[in-house]
């Protein structure tokens, strides 16, 4: 489960698409809704399009959101019976169906935009219907053949949609075999881990760029999966879990390690090294005729040395 926000609002008044995906068939349903809608609708929604066509769901793993993280949808899913799972950063529990889902029905949506401008909603069905009837090479089939077990019988149109839709596909896919190589580690092989830099607050300086892209080198301890690896790491590290994606990880081809110490960063959960103010050094007041504004000279922690905005 997750949500696409901040769409052109209908009509009817919904800007937000929640997206359900369901992991063996691949089959999707898109919800239009309002991002202010209350908790107590979103259930009466998932009631109605989810439990009364396919049953009570067993298993549902979903992202952080205050919607599903609120108590009142813990003990909807506690008394219906459903374990909630809630995703977690580098941790390839979801496997990124709902966001590939996600590019592909904005990608869908792009292409219509000029033919449906702000009536999205009511084309929206038929968004579903090719999305959900379109070849998946994954499970050789579309997931309405997957999920009911026979072809669909297609409207008139279905033509002009499948076109559009096997376009979106073709351009997700040329995206995504742009950035695909082999990448294969042994247990036991040195890698580096790749980290972004994360502002405390709003910066006006070009040092970032020469902020650390990989820190390391780290020891592999297992093979989880094909793409997920479990790695040693150090205390300084203890809030991040130890299994990433291999997209995250590089080769280490250094016979002796890497000079990058880890006790001037300071990592989030989502391997953000976040550097933040320490003190203020000076303050003046520029004069203007009308207004007077108050310059504040700022001293950062920065591991590179000392450091001023």
């Amino acid at each position: 489960m997750d949500f696409v926000t901040k769409l052109p609002k209908s009509s009817q008044g919904y800007d937000t698409i929640w997206v359900i995906v369901n992991r063996l068939t691949k089959y999707a349903f898109f919800v239009p809704m309002r991002k202010t809608d209350p908790l107590e609708k979103l259930a009466r929604m998932y009631l109605k399009e989810v439990v009364m066509r396919h049953e009570i769901i067993i298993l549902i793993i979903c992202d952080r959101d205050p919607r599903f993280a609120s108590n009142f949808w813990r003990s909807l899913q506690k008394a219906l019976g459903t374990n909630l799972d809630m995703s977690t950063a580098y941790h390839p529990q979801a496997d990124g169906q709902s966001e590939r889902t996600i590019q592909t029905l904005e990608d869908m949506m792009r292409d219509c935009a000029i033919d449906f401008r702000k009536g999205w909603v009511d084309h929206f069905p038929l968004v579903e219907f090719s999305y959900n009837n379109s070849y998946y090479a994954s499970i050789k089939a579309s997931p309405f053949k997957a999920l009911y077990g026979r072809k669909c019988r297609s409207p008139v149109c279905w033509a002009e949609i499948k076109k559009r839709m096997q376009a979106t596909r073709d351009r997700q896919k040329s995206y995504a075999d742009l950035k695909r190589k082999p990448m294969d580690f042994q247990v036991g092989d040195k890698v580096m881990l790749k980290v972004s830099p994360w502002k405390g607050v709003v910066r006006f300086s070009k040092w970032g760029k020469l902020n650390p892209r990989h820190v390391g080198p780290f020891k592999v301890l297992e093979k989880v999966r094909f793409v997920a690896y479990k790695l040693e790491l150090p205390k300084e590290m203890s809030r991040v879990h130890n299994t990433f994606h291999v997209s995250n990880l590089k080769k280490c081809y250094a016979d002796e390690p890497l000079a990058i110490p880890l006790d001037g960063l300071h990592f989030d959960d989502r391997l953000h090294f976040v550097e933040e103010p320490v003190e203020i050094m000076d303050c003046e007041v520029k004069q203007f005729k009308q207004s007077r504004i108050l310059i504040i000279k700022v001293r950062w922690n920065s591991r590179r040395g000392p450091e001023f905005t």
